[in-house]
């Protein structure tokens, strides 16, 4: 068996990195990366199997690494012989060092001195976090009209599911040069963050990394942080997958990296012919929703309150206020394309005028809505400043495209809270943005504890009031699935 086992490469592809794990029922080497291991597993029903970096246990049935003492031990005792080995010997040791590069060439697991246990025996209650901890809190500073991506980085560390995944060491590198990877560079920012230092970070790398994987950011120019956002969201999610060119990743409706799975929903598009009234349905994914405003170009729907004889996400109407959920019925509404804009129907087969509708098919752990704000068009350039009223819970199930389906079939009913909790969401960051389109600053309302608001103002962070932040002119919206949250 020793010998079989001399040459530790992928017994599949002949690999030597992509994660290699050694089977712990026979001797089988696969790469973890490319789940040759996997396919393994379910062909031989050998469901434990060990990371032969790090030495971690893998069960092909939790779909987790499991704890076992006595082979933690023997991992350690190994990359101690390893460690000894490279140090005197490395010809012999060449291909080991392939496989023992990076950050796991000297890890080891944290393992407390003897005055650490002493202190743990004299003091056994756990520190709690109370409300008013300010651990996680940290200003940025601004390394010349970067406060665009200083407001975005403040809601990204303080989205509930994101933190709790960098927090709890989930990111794995796939790239070929991690020094290159935007992932880890997050990895190492919620560090930061979480530290405990109150002094405010220096973001240089972060800014380094973007201005290289998003060129058109690049230069001191102010930007537009929706645009920083998106084009975060694009690299962060390439990097996932390992690919820094987009090839590979370039369609987030099959990706299960956790940049798709806390941000991607799913946007429902109905087109109906007006003669036959044949739909044609696709769904496309989506990162957020950007919503016109009143006072565009653009004709915004008049929409008089309590209207529709319902009262959605517990907003009241002040006189000559606009609100985010008439904001979210006008997007959904059905639109008429007109004469100029006419469709090929598979049903007449020939063109004619249709009604097109969007509708939210599946909805994203966490919801960003963009109001547009800045207007662009050939004769003029603008800000729009319209107060737009937004609650601290909202209720997405009116604009589900289930609901639309209800509605059409005459059983749709205001649902219960009880059946309602999947669609409904808790606000968590908000980005404002101060001046005008020429010249301007972001700012950026985040909540710390369920009730607890602080303004980040770059490297100035001040508590801030419920009012505060609901008050706010608003330009970017972050809401949580409230049943996700985890405070």
């Amino acid at each position: 068996m020793s010998e079989e086992a001399k040459s530790c490469i992928c017994h599949m592809c002949g690999a030597h990195l992509n994660r290699l794990h050694s089977c712990l029922y026979c001797v089988f080497f696969g790469c973890f990366t490319k789940k040759h291991i996997h396919e393994h597993a379910k062909t031989k029903r050998h469901n434990l199997a060990i990371d032969l970096l790090y030495g971690g246990i893998y069960c092909f049935m939790c779909q987790d690494y499991i704890y076992d003492k006595d082979m933690e031990q023997i991992a350690k005792e190994e990359q101690r012989k390893a460690w000894k080995l490279q140090a005197f010997t490395p010809t012999v040791v060449s291909h080991y060092q392939c496989t023992m590069t990076g950050i796991g060439e000297k890890y080891s697991t944290w393992e407390p001195t003897k005055r650490e246990l002493e202190l743990l025996r004299h003091n056994p209650k756990r520190r709690k976090i109370t409300t008013n901890c300010t651990i996680g809190l940290r200003g940025l500073i601004n390394l010349g009209n970067t406060c665009f991506m200083n407001c975005i980085v403040q809601a990204l560390t303080h989205t509930p599911l994101l933190r709790d995944f960098f927090l709890s060491d989930r990111h794995k590198c796939e790239m070929q040069s991690p020094s290159s990877c935007l992932v880890c560079e997050m990895s190492t920012l919620f560090q930061e963050f979480y530290s405990g230092h109150r002094s405010p970070h220096i973001p240089y790398r972060l800014l380094h990394l973007v201005w290289t994987h998003a060129r058109h950011l690049a230069g001191y120019e102010q930007q537009d942080a929706h645009e920083f956002l998106i084009a975060a969201l694009d690299v962060l999610h390439r990097h996932c997958k390992g690919d820094d060119n987009g090839k590979k990743a370039n369609n987030p409706n099959h990706c299960n990296c956790i940049i798709d799975q806390i941000f991607t929903g799913g946007l429902q598009s109905d087109v109906t012919c007006q003669v036959c009234h044949g739909v044609s349905t696709t769904i496309d994914p989506f990162w957020d929703i950007s919503l016109d405003l009143p006072g565009s170009s653009t004709p915004f729907w008049p929409l008089s309150p309590g209207s529709d004889g319902s009262v959605v996400n517990g907003e009241s109407h002040v006189s000559g206020t606009t609100t985010l959920t008439d904001c979210l019925r006008r997007f959904t509404r059905p639109e008429h394309l007109g004469s100029s804009a006419k469709i090929k129907c598979s049903g007449c087969h020939s063109y004619q005028e249709s009604t097109k509708q969007l509708t939210m098919k599946k909805l994203p752990i966490v919801a960003c809505f963009h109001l547009k704000r800045f207007e662009h068009s050939a004769k003029l350039r603008r800000k729009i400043t319209t107060y737009v009223s937004f609650p601290l819970e909202l209720d997405m199930t009116p604009f589900m495209a289930s609901s639309k389906e209800s509605r059409m079939n005459g059983q749709y009913q205001q649902p219960t809270d009880s059946l309602n909790n999947d669609n409904k969401y808790s606000l968590f960051a908000v980005v404002n943005h101060q001046g005008t389109l020429e010249s301007g600053h972001y700012t950026s309302f985040i909540r710390q504890h369920k009730d607890q608001w602080f303004k980040c103002d770059d490297a100035i962070i001040t508590k801030a009031s419920i009012k505060d932040v609901l008050d706010s002119e608003g330009y970017l919206l972050f809401y949580h699935k409230q049943f996700l949250e985890y405070e």
